[in-house]
């Protein structure tokens, strides 16, 4: 007889099941005690730890006691194993974070009144949570540098560093450039640039999220707004293809700052520095009430005017709207159903490429956030021939003779220029800028952060986006703008919120068919949103 052929061993399960203060969880291989814990919701104190970086565990603040084992491990480091018993509130433990956490306060200053992180600074927050103590030290505290100018966006305070690493582990693994190090040792160690080199990468204001301190602080942000007064709203930065998701922060309808919210399927924790500075066009050279021939008029007025002049050159053939991958998919879908009514030639608009920022990272050569979602709200008709230079070649040959536009962005020549103030254009933009400036009509439309809405990534995902404040003056929604510019021309839409115009956008769009509008979601206030550290 032949010998039993060999049975196949079982395959590895591919999770573990472990117990932590009495509890039991099963987490998939490989994952840490810290976040199996957090699976449970026990926070365990931690410093170097972060979710999107390698593990350095080197503040010892996040000591638990494994069974078996007769030291502390560091739970950030240790990975969770079968049948593995971890105490986090044992009086070992709790001891050990506690002594540690004292052990980092020796020498660190009490900058608390004058911080920018103070709020959502994580040592203060667990010093707050497990400490509460007096300190022991009477002796004087090492002093180090203060208002260390590292590079173009970041200032260092050397006395609040805490040694964590996490901004060197930022600048080698996330901007992929050595650019921030350690010098000396004991409690003189302290953070410094790298010989030869700046902290000048184009994401190194991500050390400042990740700082857990105040030590890393943003030149923008510097002593502007203290962080618990900040309002904070979810978006998608609009400043290329990419579509990082964002937190908008924001107090008396003005945004502060922009800050990377973690979406694992786009930007994980991370964001560049150019795409936080953009919020800084909400406020500047904005259109706050309609105008007419360059004078400030009322929306009566203004839409009396360009239904007259688009209604003539409706009826001869001569009627255009530009789309904008600078605007939303709602602004873009209004005003394509708007087109299809009048029978318009329908061109889009962008602005143009720049290879030179693009990386294998997130930084993408295309900075319009939605040239996807125009080109699926078109149907895949949009081409070179209708792009802003097959508009002006329209214009030259006399097809086009009023024009609606979306935006502010028409990147025409010289020449385009000069026959665009030959023509009637209707402007529907944010801002007073460009061509807007020379529209016989421009209509006051909301900015991106101020009305709720959808744009479509690089990757054609499309996410929603939400108002943080309200528009200006007399500022509208882009689609509202757009159902009252049909009004004037005799043509009815009857959309009366944002989620009308996606529930019939959704329909229409062959890729969003039955994507949900989702819930409304409200400004938090960042005092109650715990800390960002």
């Amino acid at each position: 007889m032949s010998d039993p052929a060999p049975t196949t061993p079982p395959p590895a399960p591919d999770t573990v099941t472990l117990t932590i203060d009495g509890t039991s969880v099963t987490v998939p291989k490989g994952t840490n005690v810290l976040e199996a814990a957090r699976t449970l919701g026990i926070d365990i104190s931690a410093f170097c730890y972060h979710p999107g970086l390698s593990i350095a565990a080197c503040c010892r603040q996040c000591l638990v006691s494994v069974e078996k084992n007769p030291k502390l491990q560091p739970s950030c480091q240790q990975t969770a194993a079968e049948g593995m018993v971890v105490r986090t509130t044992d009086p070992q433990s709790t001891l050990a974070r506690k002594q540690m956490l004292e052990f980092t306060l020796v020498n660190h200053p009490i900058d608390c009144p004058i911080c920018d992180k103070a709020g959502e600074c994580t040592l203060q927050k667990l010093y707050f949570d497990h400490d509460n103590a007096n300190s022991r030290v009477d002796t004087p505290k090492v002093h180090k540098p203060k208002v260390v100018d590292l590079g173009p966006h970041i200032v260092l305070d050397a006395e609040r560093c805490i040694l964590c690493t996490r901004c060197i582990r930022v600048c080698d693994e996330v901007a992929g450039q050595h650019q921030l190090e350690m010098i000396h040792r004991g409690d003189h160690e302290e953070l410094t640039t790298a010989p030869g080199e700046r902290l000048d990468n184009p994401y190194s204001l991500n050390t400042v999220d990740v700082c857990p301190v105040g030590a890393l602080t943003s030149k923008d942000f510097r002593f502007t707004m203290r962080a618990w007064e900040l309002e904070a709203t979810p978006s998608v930065c609009h400043g290329c293809a990419t579509g990082c998701n964002v937190e908008i922060h924001h107090k008396n309808d003005r945004a502060w700052r922009l800050v990377p919210r973690l979406n694992a399927e786009v930007n994980g924790h991370w964001m560049c520095d150019e795409g936080r500075f953009t919020y800084h066009e909400l406020r500047e050279g904005r259109l706050a009430a309609p105008v007419v021939d360059g004078l400030p008029s009322s929306w009566d007025k203004a839409l009396r005017v360009a239904g007259e002049k688009l209604g003539a050159a409706q009826k001869a053939g001569t009627l255009a709207v530009a789309l904008s991958a600078q605007a939303s998919n709602e602004d873009n879908f209004a005003l394509a159903r708007l087109a299809a009514a009048w029978k318009a030639q329908v061109f889009w608009t962008a602005r143009p490429h720049r290879p030179e920022r693009a990386d294998d990272r997130l930084r993408d050569a295309d900075v319009n956030p939605n040239t996807n979602g125009v080109k699926a709200i078109s149907g895949g008709a949009l081409s070179t021939a209708n792009d802003a230079a097959g508009l002006e070649s329209a214009i030259a040959a006399g097809k086009v003779k009023a024009l609606v536009t979306l935006g502010y962005d028409l990147p025409v020549s010289e020449a385009g220029q000069r026959q665009l103030r030959e023509i009637d254009v209707v402007a529907l933009s944010s801002h007073d800028r460009g061509h807007v400036k020379q529209a016989a009509v421009a209509l006051p439309i909301a900015a991106w952060a101020e009305t709720a809405g959808s744009v479509t990534n690089r990757d054609g995902k499309l996410q929603r986006t939400h108002a943080a404040f309200p528009p200006p003056g007399q500022a509208v929604a882009g689609w509202e703008a757009v159902v009252r510019l049909a009004g004037a021309t005799g043509t009815k839409l009857t959309w009366a919120h944002t989620r009308d115009v996606w529930k019939d956008m959704t329909a229409a769009v062959a890729p969003w068919k039955g994507a949900p509008w989702g819930r409304e979601v409200r400004p938090l206030q960042l005092r109650f949103a715990g800390s960002r550290g």
